[in-house]
């Protein structure tokens, strides 16, 4: 049997023995390994003084040069899944989650050259460039695959895996730290022999992740499962992958995630500063630090509990929501630094970056109730641009606005309140996009009739059979 056979979509129909259940834990195995990029800073301070050792020397990287790392990863993280969403779409799970454990370990690997070399450039397109596509392929590749699994609730399904990411961080923070330990003396750092250690620990796991998943044979429902009835926010019927482009459902729903994005990844890229700046003498560096942990706890949580949520409430509730509880919380930071009440602010920052989260983990089913099961993935491969242009809309607007307050005499522990104000509004536009959702007009539909294909043939998965009978 030749590897890409093996690797096939064909390959990877299940057996009646199998277990749907054995899914999520394929998919975790890739999404933990991946979602390490939420804890790349971990390097940043040590790599720059690979030279210096203790402090930095010359010829030693700055910060500004090494954010750009994480940067590169996340704007390559969104084109790819939009570029490789079909791709990932018509070959399966298993090859896709096989070329992101290639890429993400060959990132690793690069960057480790690029470390012993000090060449920042191999820095940039292992970790950046490479690492990047993994992120995307890999992020996508087991999402329609748990929706038609787990039809009965789509939104704990996924949510079980895209928990993975937001909680990669949480294991490979400490790993990378006492790694770094181990390897360091008195004349390096430790940083290169580290990345080659992850890179193979998470070549591993990832390909563990794409031997156990399986794909459902055509048809197949769980026991008892009665599909839901069409209604005006559930529908049984298929959109074409760029069909769904010339919907106005797919723009809405990628401005409410854009939005939602943008509020969160401001305030998680920020937590640290911002809650020093704001409360001065009252949380320390190191109570800043125990903030940030604990807020990619609920960042994790909230990816499988909002999720889950939306299965019983429906996905538009859920986005109500989002849009309407953040629009409160981030009224009320600002509140919670004139009255000088720490819980309450950390009270609102850990339900927001829940929803932030949750919004990641529960846009999947919310794709899949408006255009349906059979392209899901390469769909949401291209709404996850929206997290591309979030990644610096957030940050960007956090920076700037409380650099300029600053510089125009407002006190630190004020700077951040127009901010505040700014992503409440956000927010606004938010909550109208999602009251705008209606049911995606019939005539993009794809046929399930007339095509001359089965849906169980390969090639019926990407291009529809005869374009003149694609619509109903």
């Amino acid at each position: 049997m030749s590897l890409s056979s093996y690797l096939g979509r064909e390959r990877t129909i299940a057996g009646p023995e199998f277990s749907r259940w054995l899914v999520p834990p394929a998919a975790l195995c890739v999404h933990l390994c991946i979602g390490q990029v939420y804890a790349f800073s971990i390097f940043n301070l040590p790599m720059t003084r690979l030279i210096g050792i203790s402090e930095p020397a010359a010829g030693d990287w700055k910060l500004t040069e090494l954010g750009w790392i994480f940067s590169i990863a996340i704007f390559f993280l969104g084109v790819s899944s939009a570029v490789f969403g079909r791709w990932v779409e018509e070959g399966g799970p298993r090859r896709a989650m096989f070329t992101a454990a290639l890429c993400w370990a060959g990132g690793f690997f690069i960057s480790a050259a690029g470390i012993k070399f000090h060449s920042l450039g191999l820095i940039y397109l292992g970790y950046g460039v490479l690492g990047g596509i993994a992120l995307g392929i890999g992020y996508i590749s087991p999402v329609s695959t748990l929706i038609k699994w787990f039809p009965d609730r789509p939104g704990m399904a996924t949510g079980m895996a895209i928990m993975g990411f937001g909680g990669g961080a949480l294991v490979a923070s400490p790993l990378s730290v006492w790694l770094m330990e181990k390897f360091s003396t008195p004349t390096h750092v430790g940083v290169m022999e580290t990345f080659v250690v992850l890179g193979a620990a998470y070549l591993f796991f990832m390909l563990v992740g794409s031997i156990i998943v399986r794909v459902p044979p055509t048809g197949w429902k769980p026991e008892g499962f009665v599909a839901p009835k069409d209604n005006r926010l559930i529908s049984q019927n298929d959109v074409y992958v760029y069909d769904a482009l010339k919907t106005p459902q797919f723009w809405l729903i990628w401005c409410l995630l854009c939005v939602n994005v943008t509020a969160g990844i401001g305030v998680l890229g920020q937590a640290s500063a911002m809650s020093q700046e704001m409360f001065p003498g009252l949380i320390t560096p190191v109570a800043a630090a125990g903030l940030v942990g604990l807020m990619s706890l609920f960042n994790m949580g909230g990816r499988f509990v909002w999720a889950t949520t939306s299965d019983y409430i429906g996905r538009r509730n859920t986005y109500f929501v989002f849009m309407a509880l953040g629009f409160v919380l981030y009224c009320l930071v600002p509140t919670t630094g004139s009255i000088g009440s720490v819980l309450a602010f950390v009270l609102c920052f850990l339900v927001i970056i829940s929803m932030y989260g949750g919004g990641f983990a529960t846009v999947p089913a919310y794709l899949r109730d408006m255009f349906g099961t059979r392209y899901v993935g390469a769909i949401h491969g291209l709404l996850l641009t929206a997290w591309s242009a979030a990644g610096v809309l957030g940050p960007v607007l956090v920076n700037y606005i409380r650099e300029y307050n600053v510089v125009h005499g407002v006190p630190n522990a004020q700077a951040y309140n127009t901010t505040m104000y700014i992503m409440a509004a956000l927010l606004v536009i938010g909550f109208i996009c999602n009251w705008f959702i209606k049911a995606v007009d019939p005539r993009f539909h794809v046929k399930k009739f007339g095509t001359g294909k089965k849906d169980s043939d390969p090639a019926a998965i990407g291009e529809p059979a005869n374009v003149q009978e694609v619509r109903i």
